[in-house]
């Protein structure tokens, strides 16, 4: 007996999975070739349309980790953050597309993009502003338990701060990873002037790539058996 595939869902489409994915208007998000200049629009928008909906995760996932972190269940805290940082590797592995747009396809393109920028991305701001809100709720986790950041490395491993602690930098390192990728492809498709040529829009996406989040989480890597043997002297 065949079972009755008629949606049961309220919305468009002629399907269930059309009206909670909501393909309709999902797959109307992306200028049509009539509107297109360059047929390279629908790839440079997908990627970039696709990113923002990961951003759009990974700072939900950031928001309810910091509120775990606040909670004290760092264990979930954990979890939360390897997916946001899933996220932004997914994000900074699609970047590969970008690979097939020429730098002459990319300026031929370039009037239908107007004077956007990837720094306007509101899922990139989101990401910002609540990494920074992670870092507050992680130090107020230290100061009530009185460990401070110089101590983590000597957390036993299995510890539940050191684990968070581990997971922060992975999401830092991520995020900079993607920074770099960023900033390569800009070289490559933009005809960005390299970093340090006055006026080049390179030169922010330069100095993007070597900030953290979390720089007290990296700094007490830089610890060294001849430091800790002087701080005990």
């Amino acid at each position: 007996m065949k079972r009755d595939q008629s949606p049961v869902l309220p919305g468009d489409g002629a399907t269930d999975y059309a009206r909670y994915m909501r393909t309709e208007a999902l797959l109307g998000l992306q200028r049509s070739p009539e509107e297109m200049i360059h047929r390279d629009e629908l790839l440079f928008q997908v990627v970039h349309q696709s990113t923002e909906l990961w951003l759009k995760l990974a700072a939900a996932e950031l928001a309810e980790t910091a509120a775990r972190v606040d909670a004290g269940e760092l264990v979930t805290a954990e979890a939360l953050l390897g997916r946001a940082t899933l996220g932004i590797r997914l994000v900074t592995d699609q970047m590969e597309m970008l690979r097939h747009l020429s730098p002459a396809d990319f300026q031929a393109m370039q009037p239908a993009l107007g004077n956007g920028s990837g720094a306007e991305s509101p899922g990139w701001r989101q990401v910002q502003t609540l990494s920074r809100r992670l870092g507050r709720a992680f130090q107020d986790h230290l100061d009530a338990r009185g460990t401070a950041p110089a101590a983590l490395p000597d957390l036993d491993p299995t510890d539940p701060t050191h684990r968070l602690a581990e997971a922060m930098v992975e999401w830092d390192e991520r995020v900079s990873s993607w920074r770099v990728r960023h900033y390569q492809v800009a070289l490559r498709i933009g005809g960005h002037p390299p970093a340090g040529t006055p006026g080049s829009p390179a030169n922010m996406l330069a100095k993007l790539v070597g900030h953290r989040f979390f720089p007290e989480l990296w700094q007490v890597r830089l610890r060294t058996p001849d430091t800790e043997s002087a701080a005990l002297h």
